[in-house]
Protein backbone atom coordinates (compact mmCIF):
# COMPACT_ATOMS: atom_id res chain seq x y z
CA UNK A 1 0.00 0.00 0.00
CA UNK A 2 2.78 2.59 0.50
CA UNK A 3 3.39 2.36 -3.70
CA UNK A 4 -0.15 3.60 -3.97
CA UNK A 5 0.72 6.05 -0.96
CA UNK A 6 3.45 7.53 -3.34
CA UNK A 7 1.75 7.29 -6.74
CA UNK A 8 -1.01 9.77 -4.90
CA UNK A 9 1.41 11.81 -3.47
CA UNK A 10 3.39 12.47 -6.89
CA UNK A 11 -0.38 12.81 -8.47
CA UNK A 12 -2.03 15.33 -6.33
CA UNK A 13 -2.01 18.29 -8.72
CA UNK A 14 -3.64 15.45 -11.42
CA UNK A 15 -6.08 13.70 -9.41
CA UNK A 16 -8.85 16.35 -9.42
CA UNK A 17 -8.51 16.89 -13.09
CA UNK A 18 -8.88 13.02 -13.68
CA UNK A 19 -11.61 12.50 -11.44
CA UNK A 20 -13.70 14.97 -13.20
CA UNK A 21 -12.58 13.34 -16.72
CA UNK A 22 -13.71 9.79 -15.11
CA UNK A 23 -17.15 11.66 -14.39
CA UNK A 24 -17.36 13.48 -17.71
CA UNK A 25 -16.42 10.02 -19.90
CA UNK A 26 -19.10 8.25 -17.64
CA UNK A 27 -21.76 9.32 -20.49
CA UNK A 28 -21.83 6.46 -22.85
CA UNK A 29 -24.22 7.60 -24.94
CA UNK A 30 -21.86 11.10 -25.42
CA UNK A 31 -18.55 9.49 -25.62
CA UNK A 32 -17.85 6.06 -27.51
CA UNK A 33 -16.16 2.93 -25.53
CA UNK A 34 -12.29 4.36 -27.90
CA UNK A 35 -12.77 7.77 -26.24
CA UNK A 36 -13.58 6.60 -22.78
CA UNK A 37 -10.98 3.71 -22.70
CA UNK A 38 -8.61 5.89 -24.47
CA UNK A 39 -8.44 8.45 -21.38
CA UNK A 40 -7.57 5.41 -18.93
CA UNK A 41 -5.33 4.12 -21.63
CA UNK A 42 -3.22 7.15 -21.75
CA UNK A 43 -2.68 8.19 -18.05
CA UNK A 44 -1.81 4.62 -16.89
CA UNK A 45 1.69 4.72 -17.95
CA UNK A 46 1.89 8.10 -16.03
CA UNK A 47 0.55 6.27 -12.30
CA UNK A 48 2.48 3.62 -13.69
CA UNK A 49 6.04 5.43 -13.87
CA UNK A 50 5.07 7.41 -10.73
CA UNK A 51 4.79 4.11 -8.58
CA UNK A 52 8.41 3.13 -9.56
CA UNK A 53 7.38 0.37 -12.00
CA UNK A 54 8.42 -0.79 -15.07
CA UNK A 55 5.69 -3.01 -17.28
CA UNK A 56 7.85 -5.40 -19.92
CA UNK A 57 4.91 -6.89 -21.90
CA UNK A 58 5.61 -9.48 -24.88
CA UNK A 59 3.32 -11.48 -27.24
CA UNK A 60 0.79 -8.43 -28.16
CA UNK A 61 1.28 -10.20 -31.63
CA UNK A 62 -1.02 -12.96 -30.15
CA UNK A 63 -3.93 -10.53 -29.91
CA UNK A 64 -6.67 -11.83 -32.57
CA UNK A 65 -6.82 -9.42 -35.12
CA UNK A 66 -10.89 -9.03 -34.85
CA UNK A 67 -12.54 -7.98 -31.67
CA UNK A 68 -14.59 -10.16 -29.68
CA UNK A 69 -12.25 -12.06 -27.54
CA UNK A 70 -11.74 -12.84 -23.70
CA UNK A 71 -8.20 -12.26 -22.20
CA UNK A 72 -7.57 -14.53 -18.89
CA UNK A 73 -5.06 -13.55 -16.78
CA UNK A 74 -4.00 -15.06 -13.44
CA UNK A 75 -4.99 -12.91 -10.39
CA UNK A 76 -1.72 -11.27 -8.28
CA UNK A 77 -3.20 -8.37 -6.77
CA UNK A 78 -4.17 -4.98 -6.89
CA UNK A 79 -1.94 -3.48 -9.78
CA UNK A 80 -2.96 -6.60 -12.44
CA UNK A 81 -5.59 -4.43 -14.27
CA UNK A 82 -3.22 -1.56 -14.62
CA UNK A 83 -0.46 -3.78 -16.10
CA UNK A 84 -2.98 -4.46 -18.77
CA UNK A 85 -4.68 -1.39 -19.69
CA UNK A 86 -1.37 -0.07 -20.25
CA UNK A 87 -0.43 -2.66 -22.81
CA UNK A 88 -3.94 -3.29 -24.16
CA UNK A 89 -4.70 -0.38 -26.84
CA UNK A 90 -7.88 -1.87 -27.79
CA UNK A 91 -10.89 -1.13 -25.08
CA UNK A 92 -11.74 -3.49 -22.70
CA UNK A 93 -14.40 -4.65 -20.44
CA UNK A 94 -13.47 -5.75 -17.06
CA UNK A 95 -15.67 -8.30 -14.54
CA UNK A 96 -15.51 -6.52 -11.02
CA UNK A 97 -16.57 -7.97 -7.82
CA UNK A 98 -19.35 -6.54 -6.45
CA UNK A 99 -17.39 -5.68 -3.18
CA UNK A 100 -16.04 -2.72 -4.77
CA UNK A 101 -18.61 -1.66 -7.30
CA UNK A 102 -18.80 1.62 -4.34
CA UNK A 103 -15.19 2.33 -3.99
CA UNK A 104 -14.02 5.94 -5.17
CA UNK A 105 -12.49 5.93 -8.26
CA UNK A 106 -12.90 2.69 -9.05
CA UNK A 107 -16.74 3.55 -9.16
CA UNK A 108 -16.26 5.94 -12.00
CA UNK A 109 -13.84 3.31 -13.76
CA UNK A 110 -16.81 0.81 -13.06
CA UNK A 111 -19.19 3.65 -14.94
CA UNK A 112 -16.06 4.83 -17.94
CA UNK A 113 -15.60 1.04 -18.57
CA UNK A 114 -19.62 -0.34 -18.82
CA UNK A 115 -18.10 -3.05 -16.41
CA UNK A 116 -20.26 -5.94 -15.42
CA UNK A 117 -20.23 -6.18 -11.73
CA UNK A 118 -20.92 -9.77 -10.15
CA UNK A 119 -21.70 -10.99 -6.86
CA UNK A 120 -20.32 -14.87 -7.18
CA UNK A 121 -22.23 -15.70 -3.97
CA UNK A 122 -25.98 -14.82 -6.02
CA UNK A 123 -26.09 -17.85 -8.43
CA UNK A 124 -29.07 -15.96 -10.33
CA UNK A 125 -27.08 -12.99 -10.63
CA UNK A 126 -23.77 -14.18 -12.11
CA UNK A 127 -25.96 -16.69 -14.55
CA UNK A 128 -26.88 -12.58 -15.53
CA UNK A 129 -23.60 -11.69 -15.91
CA UNK A 130 -22.83 -14.56 -18.07
CA UNK A 131 -25.23 -14.11 -20.84
CA UNK A 132 -24.67 -10.17 -20.69
CA UNK A 133 -20.94 -11.28 -21.25
CA UNK A 134 -22.10 -13.83 -24.10
CA UNK A 135 -24.19 -11.14 -25.68
CA UNK A 136 -21.58 -8.48 -25.20
CA UNK A 137 -18.44 -10.41 -26.63
CA UNK A 138 -20.63 -11.78 -29.58
CA UNK A 139 -20.95 -8.16 -30.61
CA UNK A 140 -17.29 -7.10 -30.81
CA UNK A 141 -16.51 -6.38 -27.39
CA UNK A 142 -13.16 -7.63 -25.52
CA UNK A 143 -13.62 -8.62 -21.74
CA UNK A 144 -11.34 -9.28 -19.07
CA UNK A 145 -11.93 -11.73 -16.32
CA UNK A 146 -9.99 -13.13 -13.47
CA UNK A 147 -10.89 -16.70 -13.77
CA UNK A 148 -9.12 -17.90 -10.38
CA UNK A 149 -12.12 -15.34 -8.24
CA UNK A 150 -9.83 -13.97 -6.02
CA UNK A 151 -5.92 -12.88 -5.20
CA UNK A 152 -3.76 -15.76 -5.25
CA UNK A 153 -1.53 -14.31 -2.40
CA UNK A 154 0.92 -16.93 -3.35
CA UNK A 155 3.28 -14.71 -5.46
CA UNK A 156 3.31 -16.44 -8.67
CA UNK A 157 1.73 -19.50 -8.10
CA UNK A 158 -1.88 -19.74 -9.63
CA UNK A 159 -5.09 -21.00 -7.96
CA UNK A 160 -7.48 -22.89 -9.21
CA UNK A 161 -9.43 -21.62 -12.55
CA UNK A 162 -12.85 -21.54 -12.24
CA UNK A 163 -14.24 -23.76 -14.72
CA UNK A 164 -17.96 -21.14 -14.70
CA UNK A 165 -15.59 -18.24 -15.65
CA UNK A 166 -15.40 -19.27 -19.32
CA UNK A 167 -19.16 -20.02 -20.10
CA UNK A 168 -19.59 -17.06 -21.83
CA UNK A 169 -16.50 -17.46 -23.86
CA UNK A 170 -17.72 -20.74 -24.82
CA UNK A 171 -21.15 -19.15 -25.30
CA UNK A 172 -20.03 -16.75 -27.81
CA UNK A 173 -17.22 -19.18 -29.24
CA UNK A 174 -14.89 -16.28 -28.76
CA UNK A 175 -10.86 -16.58 -28.88
CA UNK A 176 -9.50 -17.35 -25.20
CA UNK A 177 -6.79 -15.17 -24.51
CA UNK A 178 -4.24 -16.98 -21.18
CA UNK A 179 -2.38 -13.50 -19.98
CA UNK A 180 0.70 -14.84 -17.80
CA UNK A 181 1.31 -11.85 -15.17
CA UNK A 182 4.90 -12.05 -13.35
CA UNK A 183 5.85 -9.90 -10.07
CA UNK A 184 2.57 -7.96 -10.47
CA UNK A 185 1.93 -8.84 -6.52
CA UNK A 186 4.98 -6.98 -5.42
CA UNK A 187 3.82 -3.95 -6.72
CA UNK A 188 0.63 -3.05 -4.57
CA UNK A 189 -0.24 -6.16 -2.29
CA UNK A 190 3.87 -5.35 -0.40
CA UNK A 191 5.38 -2.43 1.54
CA UNK A 192 8.11 -2.32 -0.90
CA UNK A 193 8.37 0.91 -3.06
CA UNK A 194 11.63 -0.30 -4.29
CA UNK A 195 11.73 0.11 -8.36
CA UNK A 196 9.88 -3.20 -9.88
CA UNK A 197 9.82 -4.34 -13.17
CA UNK A 198 6.66 -6.46 -14.17
CA UNK A 199 6.07 -8.87 -16.74
CA UNK A 200 2.49 -9.47 -18.69
CA UNK A 201 3.16 -11.97 -21.33
CA UNK A 202 -0.05 -12.57 -23.72
CA UNK A 203 -0.32 -16.33 -25.01
CA UNK A 204 -1.39 -17.87 -28.13
CA UNK A 205 -5.18 -18.00 -27.90
CA UNK A 206 -7.33 -21.36 -27.88
CA UNK A 207 -10.13 -20.66 -30.67
CA UNK A 208 -13.54 -22.31 -30.87
CA UNK A 209 -12.35 -25.22 -32.79
CA UNK A 210 -9.49 -26.08 -29.90
CA UNK A 211 -12.10 -26.14 -27.47
CA UNK A 212 -15.23 -26.98 -28.77
CA UNK A 213 -14.79 -30.79 -27.59
CA UNK A 214 -13.85 -29.42 -24.07
CA UNK A 215 -15.89 -28.94 -20.51
CA UNK A 216 -14.94 -25.60 -19.11
CA UNK A 217 -13.67 -27.37 -16.51
CA UNK A 218 -10.96 -28.78 -19.02
CA UNK A 219 -10.50 -25.25 -20.65
CA UNK A 220 -9.63 -23.53 -17.40
CA UNK A 221 -6.96 -26.14 -16.46
CA UNK A 222 -5.76 -25.36 -19.87
CA UNK A 223 -5.28 -22.42 -19.62
CA UNK A 224 -4.04 -22.55 -16.17
CA UNK A 225 -1.51 -24.74 -17.57
CA UNK A 226 -0.33 -22.91 -20.49
CA UNK A 227 0.22 -19.67 -17.89
CA UNK A 228 2.03 -22.02 -15.09
CA UNK A 229 4.64 -23.27 -17.94
CA UNK A 230 5.35 -19.44 -18.97
CA UNK A 231 5.76 -18.17 -15.32
CA UNK A 232 8.19 -20.94 -14.74
CA UNK A 233 9.89 -20.43 -18.40
CA UNK A 234 10.05 -16.68 -17.45
CA UNK A 235 11.21 -16.60 -13.82
CA UNK A 236 13.59 -20.28 -14.39
CA UNK A 237 15.41 -17.62 -17.00
CA UNK A 238 15.45 -14.85 -14.92
CA UNK A 239 16.84 -16.62 -11.94
CA UNK A 240 19.75 -17.97 -14.24
CA UNK A 241 21.13 -14.77 -15.59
Amino acid sequence: MKRILLIVIRSLFNLPFWFIRLLQLSNVEKYDAQTRYGFLHKIVPTIVKRGRIKIEATGLENLPTEDGYVLFPNHQGLFDSLAIIQTHKRPLVTVMKKEIKDTILLKQVIALLQAEVIDRDDIRQSMEVIMNMTRRVKTGENFLIFAEGTRSKQGNSLLDFKGGSFKSAMKAKSPIVPVALIDSYKAFDTGNIRKLTVQIHYLKPLYYQDYKDMKSTEIAATVARLITEKIQKETKSTNLS
